[in-house]
């Protein structure tokens, strides 16, 4: 019997040496877990991103609004205005800067010379220091343009040789497109008649 055991148990033995070695377990898949931590990580990444810019741009501009706002508040509590470029334009014609009017196209006119035939092409700027005295040139531009055309027409070449024989047609200019003005009963003050080109030929 005691042999018999024994053949028994070195049998069960011998069959668990034949057997084949378990396999040894196979690594988990990381590759199906990586994509979707990835997948996070970016738009984690991209929404605090786009949280820092909005915070920044709009951190900046609310301060600078209250600023314009303020300044614009105080400068009406003293009874001025607000700064050029923050919301107000300055004022047209605030009684001392120029500003001027291109009499556009050039004037073209036949002088009067007897000997031969020339002309005058002159270009001319009006100014005045007030936009009503511009706006009434505008409105009568054509009774100013006749009367600087009949002024331009009675000069002769060789009177105009001179600087100041330039300056006294300027004179003589002024005081034409004064002239038409007062004959439309306009308060307009023209101050002066520029040349921006002056050519006889």
């Amino acid at each position: 019997m005691a042999t018999a055991a024994k053949a028994a148990s070195k049998k069960e033995r011998d069959e668990d040496d034949e057997a084949p070695a378990a396999a040894p377990p196979k690594p988990a898949k990381r590759g199906g877990l990586l994509l979707p931590l990835i997948g996070v990580a970016v738009i984690a990444a991209g929404a605090a991103g786009g949280g820092v810019w909005f915070m920044t741009r709009h951190a900046a501009h609310p301060a600078a609004h209250v600023a314009a706002e303020g300044a614009a508040e105080a400068g009406a509590a003293e009874g001025g205005e607000a700064p050029a470029g923050e919301g107000a334009s300055a004022p047209a014609g605030d009684g001392s800067a120029a500003i001027y009017l291109d009499l556009m196209p050039a004037f073209v006119v036949n002088l009067a010379d007897e000997e031969a035939i020339r002309f005058l092409q002159v270009e001319v700027e009006l100014m005045a220091r007030d936009s009503k005295s511009i706006d009434a040139a505008k409105d009568h531009m054509p009774k100013i343009r006749n009367a600087l055309l009949l002024l331009f027409a009675q000069q002769q070449s060789h009177q105009l040789a001179t600087r100041e024989a330039k300056v006294k047609l300027q004179a003589d200019a002024l005081a034409e497109v004064q002239r038409a003005l007062r004959e439309e009963k306009v308060p307009a003050a023209i101050e002066g008649v520029y040349f921006t080109a002056f050519v006889i030929q």
